[in-house]
């Protein structure tokens, strides 16, 4: 992905936001946010399930992305939840956005009624608007992607996320993106190995940043993991949770192929 393309998406983004600002206000949507049930623990699901299966899997929902366009031609976010659920993933991640990766918001309210494993909402997130969405429709942990926030906005969005419960993934790309995560007491910080600037993708990223991330946080490794071989090498890295998508996507069972690279 070229920064320009990374650039394209923040600003329909913006767009986006703006339009579903109109259709139902902030303080509507600040006001709904109170009533809301509890969230459910996604960090906590995370931890569980390393100690009981010293690995955990969150599975990514994904029907299509810029670089590879179409991945999934039969998406049903739903029943795709449900093989995950029962192929053992500790968590899922849920794409939201619409123009470049066909997912939807509805996607997430959906998924959440189909399982009870807590939920990730995947998106671009650059405006209050949006924490306060993600709890409305039923995430129980946001994407904060470090390179695509400047220092105040990540403070602020996640200190916003902790007010209403919600568990947050920071996301880093390189050393200085680290920085910025550790900077806000960030306790979820996930290792993206793909490069925003070239798109190309190299499990190395998690090695080489993961030596910078404190033992107490916990860190997740995501893109790029395809096979036992690449499991088995991040785990070396001492890294022992996963974020794991396109490579589900494109089998015919996501939730066998989960079992497959993971449990078998």
């Amino acid at each position: 992905m070229k920064d320009t393309y990374l650039k394209k998406i923040l600003e329909t983004t913006r767009i986006s936001v703006s339009e579903r600002k109109k259709i139902s206000p902030l303080s509507k949507l600040e006001s709904r946010s109170v009533d809301v049930e509890s969230t459910r623990g996604f960090k906590n699901s995370l931890i569980k399930s390393v100690e009981k299966n010293n690995i955990a899997v969150i599975a990514e929902m994904k029907k299509a992305s810029p670089s590879l366009g179409l991945i999934r031609k039969e998406y049903e976010p739903e029943e795709l939840a449900q093989h995950y659920a029962k192929a053992n993933a500790a968590c899922l991640s849920v794409l939201t956005d619409e123009p470049f990766f066909q997912g939807s918001i509805e996607h997430l309210t959906s998924v959440r009624k189909s399982v009870d494993l807590p939920l990730l909402r995947k998106d671009f997130i650059i405006d209050e608007y949006q924490v306060y969405e993600s709890r409305f429709q039923g995430a129980d942990c946001i994407l904060l992607i470090a390179a695509a926030l400047t220092q105040n906005q990540l403070k602020d969005y996640y200190q916003l996320a902790i007010e209403l419960k919600l568990d947050v993934l920071v996301e880093v790309h390189t050393y200085d993106e680290v920085e910025k995560a550790l900077s806000i007491n960030a306790n979820l910080i996930g290792i993206n190995n793909r490069n925003l600037k070239t798109f190309e993708v190299d499990l190395e990223t998690t090695k080489h940043l993961t030596q910078y991330i404190p033992q107490e946080v916990l860190v997740v490794s995501e893109s790029g993991i395809k096979t036992r071989e690449d499991v088995q090498k991040i785990c070396s890295y001492g890294v022992s949770i996963f974020l794991v998508g396109e490579a589900f996507m494109k089998a015919d069972n996501p939730g066998s192929e989960l079992k497959n690279i993971f449990f078998n």
